[in-house]
């Protein structure tokens, strides 16, 4: 099956073929579509067109995968138009995972009816158990779907055993290999099978000891692992090392696509998950509250400069590089909370050596001032007249030096306060920094250069 690229006419097709109401061509025109293709199709339709479109897919378990591969948007506007026996229906054709991701989508008081319209009771089991786990951890993530077969079985026994389980599964990653009391063992990879064909026990030939997360790991932790150890499925054990689940590369993928776009939004200072079609209001809601703030330290920045009017009236020249001092630290600041937010995302910044990267901040932005300042001082001294110029070049280049210095401490110390406050760190790379570097620095600014002029003016 080829990978589809919608272009303007292939819209414009589709969206005639709803308007004539030709559900054989509709049928067509999906029947060999991806569902991954249909959900992008659909977000080029408006609500009523993706409804009728959607019902003429014959496949049921396409229809499913094309209802999880539609954003969380398009989802539960599909949803709401489905009854809980509907749901229920779709939802005994999804892996556990899925399924539950769907549900914690729902309304509270849909939950349980839904969940009682599953065919599957063994299933409906399952998923009960796995709502009880937060779902920012690997127990939230997991899908009990998986080959699980006993250490003490013969290969061909092993063989029989995975067969009868293979039958109900669509992907099968890892066999993985427990004891009579449920604990994880190993795994028992594809190449010993066939090398050791009559082995007495596959707990012989195992792999032992797989890497292995527990059902309170925390998602952005198991993602790092996945990196880490070139994962495409992992186990996930509980606290007594009995096997409960596996996640797998698809799901981690997915997460960690979520998790840049809300810490993109958050640095850019969007409160909340938005994107480009939700409502005016929405997006309001989520823009306003930084920009509010933005508009009170903005404020604040006039207030000082109220207090510095009499010295700006007197020396002119020193209102031309505001915008100087607060731009630099503004970018200081960001550079170095980006650098230890990405530390921290990737697992190659460990918070327990928080006052060591700080240190190594401090010794970074030494060296910026030194060279930041020297070039400010050279250039403002050989362009500014006048008998004060070298007090205006002395007031610019030391108030840089300190702002950077500032700025670049305090970019690295609020996002590692953050991480140790279970507070997303990504907040720190967007205009809270910012609005902070601004008003530190128009305040250090004042203070150098009333210092400076009293002293040789």
């Amino acid at each position: 099956m080829l990978m589809k690229d919608f272009s303007e006419t292939d819209i414009e097709r589709v969206e005639s073929i709803i308007d004539a109401q030709d559900s054989e061509a509709a049928r067509t025109e999906v029947a060999e579509l991806h569902p991954a293709d249909i959900a992008e199709l659909f977000q080029s339709l408006n609500l009523r067109q993706a409804e009728w479109l959607f019902n003429l897919i014959d496949d049921k378990e396409k229809k499913a995968d094309v209802l999880m591969e539609l954003d969380e948007e398009d989802r539960k506007k599909l949803l709401e138009g489905m009854d809980p026996e509907q749901i229920g229906h779709f939802i005994d054709l999804l892996d556990t995972d899925d399924a539950v991701d769907l549900i914690q989508e729902l309304d509270e008081e849909d939950r349980d009816e839904v969940i009682q319209n599953i065919e599957d009771v063994e299933q409906a089991g399952d998923i009960v158990d796995l709502l009880q786990y937060d779902e920012d951890t690997a127990g939230g993530m997991m899908g009990t779907e998986m080959i699980v077969v006993n250490e003490n079985l013969s290969m061909p026994d092993c063989l029989k055993e995975m067969r009868r389980q293979a039958e109900e599964l669509d992907d099968i990653y890892y066999v993985y290999v427990t004891d009579n009391d449920g604990k994880l063992r190993g795994i028992l990879p594809l190449k010993k099978m066939i090398t050791h064909p009559s082995v007495s026990k596959i707990k012989h030939v195992m792999e032992a000891d797989p890497i292995a997360v527990r059902t309170d790991t925390p998602i952005d932790e198991v993602a790092i692992n996945f990196e880490k150890y070139d994962l495409v499925a992992m186990p996930v054990v509980d606290s007594i090392d009995r096997l409960v689940g596996q996640i797998t590369v698809d799901d981690v993928m997915d997460e960690v696509r979520e998790q840049s776009e809300r810490d993109y939004q958050l640095a850019s200072g969007i409160s909340s998950d938005v994107d480009a079609q939700d409502s005016v209001w929405e997006q309001t809601k989520a823009r306003i509250p930084w920009l509010l703030i933005g508009i009170a330290g903005g404020i604040v920045s006039s207030l000082i400069l109220v207090g510095f009017e009499a010295q700006i009236a007197a020396v002119t020249a020193l209102a031309i590089f505001i915008p100087l001092i607060m731009g630099t630290g503004g970018n200081v600041g960001v550079q170095a909370s980006a650098i230890v937010v990405q530390g921290l995302a990737n697992g190659r910044l460990d918070i327990k050596n928080a006052w060591g990267q700080i240190g190594r901040e401090f010794l970074v932005s030494t060296l910026n001032a030194v060279i930041i300042s020297a070039v400010v001082f050279i250039y403002v001294f050989f362009t500014q007249p006048g008998g004060l110029r070298f007090t205006i070049s002395l007031a610019v280049a030391l108030s840089l030096f300190a702002v950077v210095i500032f700025a670049t401490v305090f970019g690295a110390l609020v996002p590692l306060t953050l991480e140790r406050m279970k507070i997303n760190p990504a907040l720190a790379t967007g205009p809270f920094i910012q609005i902070t570097n601004d008003v530190v620095g128009l305040i250090i600014y004042v203070g150098v250069a009333t210092w400076l002029l009293s002293l040789f003016a």
